[in-house]
């Protein structure tokens, strides 16, 4: 499984090496070998190709030196073969060579199955230089101490081996790669060899046998392996070293049998010596078999060797192995691996093949041009950069996998300082050690099960270790970074803990520069480090100070790692973090961050990490509790045995906590409690944009119990729970999800008695708390926030609660998140108390409005309002009714002036009656019948076209007395009656008015001068004109006289007139009341229905339609029946009009049942119900009946005017006028 994910990630993340292959590839041509004399020639690469490999200092000594005094072998003759060398040689007899041999030819050379030949001499060279193909058949060999290979192709088959196994000469001198003493330790060489030595004092990790040797030239290796040591003073039992084996081909080297270079076995009396070197230049590598230069078993196990390849491919099924040998006196510490180099991709391999060791490979240089494109640690390696300041700078990846561990510096010696570069640093099941300070430079730093460990010791003068990941950083299943120093971790992208057990711990921890960082679930980000002893001295910077550091409210921008700053974990300049897992520290800053979200199961949390003792320590007597320590509230007395223990007092700043929590009881007891540390958000420079809680953020004091149980302290009163510390926001937006919480509570007292701690202390600071129309909500709170304090244990006393405020809120807004005032409160200066929202002047509220709600609250005391139902209109929140009726001023004045214009209204409509009907109602008595007498008392007036309309017999039997006018009526005579009235009416008048009658009669009859003189001067010049003018003004003077007698007199000279006078008027007066009633009915039925509209258009329906339209039926009849012609038609009419009328009254009843029943569930309803539109009235409306009522009172009086109406226009016979009043109001 672990191959697969790593081989994944290896091909998504690394498919530039391919690049760097590509174009070393195209640098190296293809290799050829030629017989050229006895001279190895290389077309192509004798400058710079395999040609330098023969040339190097070890290769010399054995090769171009040997060759002059080696004699080259024939085919037949020496080797026993058949064939030439020139052209084709077999070999199939086993040979036993006792000296150094040359085999060389221009031909191929074929070794048949199961021949061997060997020089089993240590050191012995046997060097085969073929222009052609070497081919080793089956079960076949070539053994010597050093084997050199110079063929166009090699084929080595099935079980056929080139073998220099334990048959190594001496290694380079002033090496110390054969181990001295009697322990039976490893020979080393490309790694340590092992020893199974250890003591009391010591371990295996700091013994070990032979050193490595040769480390400057692993593209070149040509050294022995060392042999293994003795664990015999008198013989030399440990196996060889491995020798030397070369093969340059110039096309394939096809590998399915073994190259050995291996470490001798030393037994169980000796150590295994080291593996020995292999070369291999080819174009590929192909087969199944291995290629081994590993160490050879012993009681200790030897070091692996050193191979170098230059090839272009080698095939999977091809094993290449330079792990240390098996230790057979301490199975888990074989020796160290040795390396393999892989020329043409300058990448180093170091793996053990998963033999656990204890054993280091040492690199102990790197060469920095060209530099190394890739390291790879696998399979149990053990690698160590001991020097002190150590660059190590690779183009492409440090890899470190299946227990690989790469430790730089020494374990006794912790103060050096160590940088290394790399595009990216892999890291599967394996480890890395710094023993010092480390400066790590990779793109992308991935980690899965693996640690990275940096030991700084106790030096102050080692720096910081800073780790830069500038495209990724990430930590799976159970990743660890930590430091017990400071540590800063910086990269331009990802920073991701998956899950789990991963964790980044440090003494300070510094996470900058990233665009996001993901704390998963159930991993960590922690500093200090648990049970530091470094914590107090970190802490008590802060414990002691009452003045709040400057970095904690305006901290520098520029995020470095600053070990003279108050923070133990600061984040900073990173766009978003998002905490599914564990923030802890004693003083922890979120710094130029955009969003922070802390997601259900995250926790940020400096509980229990702030002041041991602090400025409010809790107090402690001999024999007595301890008392809780203070902060933002003052802590609880502890209470034991009779003595009462005061707790500590209350210090810092509500406004601008940035203080620790203290601790209670004694710090010399050893039973102490610690108080909740402090959390920062944000600075007032730079506050975060979005902080988004649906976990939680605590600041807890520690409770006794906890300590208690821990450190198993026997004191004898319990100790006070230590005080909350601090939870300081820079915010522009806050979310407090549902179960989320917030706490700076104080810690429980210990038993017995011990008091709790005081509740600690939260602050938000606003940024750019915006008003009016931009007012945005800053928070959204669900969730939980506590500053208690913590609870006293049997007699002890609680803590005291500490502190939640926020910044001072502008006009409007109130509180710590700065909301807006209640609806129906105003606030018109700055502060955040809830009491100076003051509530809104009800004298200004209309009883139908409610007061609503402003974006931005309310900062004057004219609060705005809305009416409850949009049937109400601003701003006093009438109805349509109540709008007309306040329009006019008032009920009282709309109903005086309604009155008015009803009865104007009436007037006019009876004025127009008159004109319109008068000539048919009022021209003259009707016919007395035959048999009724006249009683000639009862005298009345008439007009001369009255007089001139009537017959005969009308005259002989109406008439009493004409008068005549005297006068020709011309402008010299005009008409006039005598001022003395006749002897026949002398009884029927009055003198007096007879005579006023007479003179308003004369007067109207007389001409005016002007007419009489426009008349003389027609006469003299234009006659016609002058007769046609007298004319027209006699005509008009007749008209004047009849209508004045018509209509303008009033009878008041007849002394029986003031009857019909009387009835005349009553007749007129009771068309006058009708009119009016019938103005009246419609002005109240139209109130009426708006009224009812008002309410709802189902209610103005129910009143309209039932009955239907009878409402609006009385006016158009009521007018049809006054303005008809003829008494017995408006008689007719009228009957018709009082039908309506009576009708009507239906609807009148229907709203005022609609109306009760409607007010009654009004007055029963919920009075919060306020959006019941239907219903939405006010009590005040209990006034609603006024206009049906007044108008069923207004039909009721209309009903006895009609009938009064009907019967005067039925009257058929004169002689009803009487002078007897009785007589007459019975008529």
């Amino acid at each position: 499984m672990a191959i697969y994910r790593f081989d994944l990630l290896r091909r998504i993340l690394f498919i530039y090496i391919l690049g760097i292959n590509l174009t070393l590839k195209s640098r190296n041509p293809v290799v050829k070998a030629f017989n050229l004399g006895g001279v190895i020639s290389v077309p192509g690469l004798n400058q710079d190709g395999f040609s330098e490999m023969l040339h190097s200092t070890d290769a010399q000594s054995d090769t171009n030196d040997s060759y002059s005094e080696i004699q080259a072998v024939s085919c037949e003759e020496e080797l026993k073969g058949s064939g030439s060398l020139d052209t084709n040689c077999q070999l199939n007899t086993t040979l036993i060579l006792a000296n150094d041999t040359l085999i060389t030819g221009g031909g191929n050379l074929e070794i048949l199955p199961y021949v061997s030949v060997s020089c089993p001499i240590p050191g012995c060279l046997i060097s085969i230089n073929i222009s052609g193909d070497l081919k080793v058949g089956q079960f076949a060999s070539f053994r010597a101490g050093t084997l050199i290979v110079y063929a166009r192709n090699v084929s080595l088959e099935e079980g056929s081996s080139l073998n220099t196994t334990g048959l190594g000469g001496k290694p380079p001198s002033q090496t110390s790669g054969t181990p001295l003493g009697t322990d039976g330790a490893g020979g080393g060489h490309g790694g340590r060899g092992a020893s199974c030595v250890k003591g009391d004092d010591k371990d295996q990790e700091d013994t070990w046998g032979g050193d490595v040797y040769t480390w400057s030239n692993l593209s070149e290796p040509w050294s022995y392996g060392s042999k293994g040591g003795t664990r015999s003073s008198q013989e030399d039992v440990g196996g060889g070293g491995g020798g030397r084996i070369k093969i340059i081909t110039g096309n394939i080297l096809h590998v399915n049998g073994t190259i050995f270079a291996e470490g001798g076995n030393g037994g169980l009396r000796g150590g295994g010596g080291s593996g020995g070197s292999i070369i291999l230049l080819t174009a590929k590598i192909k087969g199944s078999g291995t290629i081994s230069a590993s160490g050879g078993s012993g009681w200790g196990g030897g070091g692996g060797g050193r191979i170098a390849i230059r090839c272009y491919s080698v095939q999977e099924g091809v094993k290449i192995m330079v792990h240390g040998g098996e230790s057979n006196g301490c199975p888990s510490n074989s020796g160290a691996a040795g390396t393999r180099f892989d020329i043409i991709r300058q990448s180093l391999f170091i793996s053990n093949d998963n033999m656990s060791t204890q054993t280091d490979t040492l690199l102990l240089d790197f060469p920095t041009h060209p530099l190394w494109t890739n390291v790879f640690v696998e399979s149990h390696a053990k690698v160590v950069v001991p020097l002190r300041w150590s660059r190590v700078q690779v183009w492409g990846q440090i890899s470190l996998m299946y227990g690989g561990t790469l430790s730089f510096g020494l374990v006794n010696y912790p103060f050096s300082e160590f940088e290394l570069i790399a595009e990216e640093l892999l890291m599967s099941d394996s480890m890395v050690k710094v023993y010092g300070a480390l400066r790590l430079s990779v793109k992308v730093l991935l980690m899965w099960n693996s640690k990275l460990q940096i030991d700084g010791g106790q030096d102050p003068v080692v720096g910081s270790s800073l780790l830069e990941g500038s495209n990724l950083v990430a930590l799976r299943e159970g990743s660890v970074i930590s430091s017990n120093s400071n540590l800063g971790v910086h990269g331009q992208g990802l920073l991701k803990l998956y899950g789990l057990g991963d964790i980044i711990k440090a003494q300070r921890l510094f996470l900058s520069l990233f665009y996001n960082i993901h704390i998963g679930t159930g991993s960590t980000l922690q500093a200090p480090l648990k049970d530091s002893s470094k914590m107090e001295l970190i802490t008590n910077l802060l414990c002691e100070s009452p003045t709040c550091p400057e970095e904690l409210i305006h901290p520098s921008e520029d995020c470095n790692v600053n070990a003279t700053l108050s923070f133990t974990v600061q984040i900073c300049r990173v766009e978003d973090i998002v905490v599914d897992g564990l923030v802890k520290g004693s003083v922890i800053h979120f710094h130029l961050a955009r969003t922070v979200t802390i997601n259900p199961g995250g926790l940020v949390t400096s509980s229990e990490l702030g002041c041991r003792r602090g400025m409010g320590k809790g107090l402690i007597s001999s024999n007595g509790a301890g008392g809780g320590g203070g902060h933002g509230g003052k802590g609880g007395p502890g209470f034991f045995n009779g003595h009462l223990t005061e707790g500590g007092e209350e210090y810092g700043n509500a406004d601008l906590p940035c203080e620790l929590g203290s601790g209670g009881g004694n710090s010399t007891s050893g039973g102490t409690t610690t108080g909740g540390g402090l959390i920062v958000m944000g600075s007032m420079e730079h506050p975060l944009s979005r902080l988004e809680i649906f976990g939680s953020m605590r600041a807890d004091g520690e409770s006794s119990k906890s300590i208690m149980e821990s450190q198993n302290v026997d004191v004898m009163g319990g100790s006070g729970g230590g005080s909350g510390g601090s939870l300081l926001f820079f915010l522009q937006t806050l979310t407090l999800g549902n179960n989320s919480l917030l706490s700076s509570s104080g810690g429980h007292g210990g038993q017995p008695g011990g008091g709790g701690g005081g509740g600690g202390r939260v602050h938000f600071d606003w940024f750019n708390i915006a008003t009016g129309d931009e007012y945005v909500p800053m928070a959204a709170v669900n969730g939980t926030i506590l500053t208690r304090g913590g609870t006293g244990i049997d007699d002890g006393h609680d803590g005291k609660d500490g502190t939640l405020t926020g910044k001072e809120c502008p006009k409007g807004l109130f509180g710590v998140f700065c909301e807006e005032c209640p609806i129906g409160t105003y606030k018109d200066v700055n502060g955040s108390s809830e009491a100076l929202c003051i509530p809104c002047p009800p004298e200004e509220l209309p009883h139908r409005a409610a007061y609503t709600f402003v974006r931005g609250g309310v900062t004057k005391p004219s609060c705005p309002y809305e009416c409850i139902s949009d049937k109400y209109h601003m701003p006093h929140c009438y109805t349509p009714l109540e709008d007309l009726i306040y329009a006019l001023g008032g009920p009282w004045l709309f109903g005086l002036l309604l009155s008015g214009l009803l009865v104007l209204l009436a007037l006019v409509l009876s004025v127009a009656r008159m004109k319109f009907v008068g000539t048919d109602e009022f021209s003259g008595p009707t016919p007395t019948p035959h048999e009724s007498q006249i009683d000639h008392s009862f005298p009345f007036l008439e007009s001369l076209n009255e007089v001139l309309e009537t017959n005969r017999t009308e005259e002989s039997q109406s008439h009493v007395h004409r008068l005549y006018f005297m006068g020709s009526n011309t402008f010299n005579q005009p008409w006039h009656l005598p001022h003395s009235p006749p002897d026949e009416i002398t009884e029927l008048v009055y003198a007096d008015a007879f005579i006023k009658f007479v003179d308003e009669i004369n007067s109207l009859a007389a001409y005016q001068w002007w007419e009489g003189s426009v008349y003389s001067i027609l006469s003299l010049f234009a006659y016609p004109f002058a007769w046609s003018w007298q004319q027209w003004c006699r005509k008009k003077k007749f008209q004047q006289l009849r209508e004045f007698v018509r209509s303008e007199y009033d009878h008041a000279c007849l002394r029986s007139c003031r009857s019909r006078a009387l009835y005349e008027g009553l007749k007129d007066l009771v068309g006058l009341i009708i009119s009016i009633l019938l103005l009246g009915d419609f002005s109240l039925m139209l109130l009426t229905l708006l009224q009812f509209y008002s309410i709802s258009l189902g209610a103005f329906l129910v009143v309209l339609l039932i009955l239907p339209l009878a409402l609006l039926s009385p006016l158009p009849a009521g007018i049809n029946a006054l303005f008809s012609h003829g008494p017995r038609r408006s008689a007719g009419l009228a009957r018709v009009y009082a039908l309506w009328n009576v009708t009507s009254v239906v609807n009148v009843v229907v709203a005022l049942i609609y109306g009760s029943v409607h007010y009654k569930i009004q007055s029963t309803s919920d009075e919060g119900a306020q959006n019941f539109h239907a219903l939405n009235f006010s009590t005040e409306e209990s006034g609603w009946w006024l206009f049906p009522t007044t108008l069923l009172l207004c039909k009721c009086v209309q009903a006895p005017m009609v009938d009064w109406h009907i019967a005067n226009l039925e009257i058929q016979d004169r002689t009803l006028y009487s002078k007897d009043p009785a007589k007459f109001w019975e008529s």
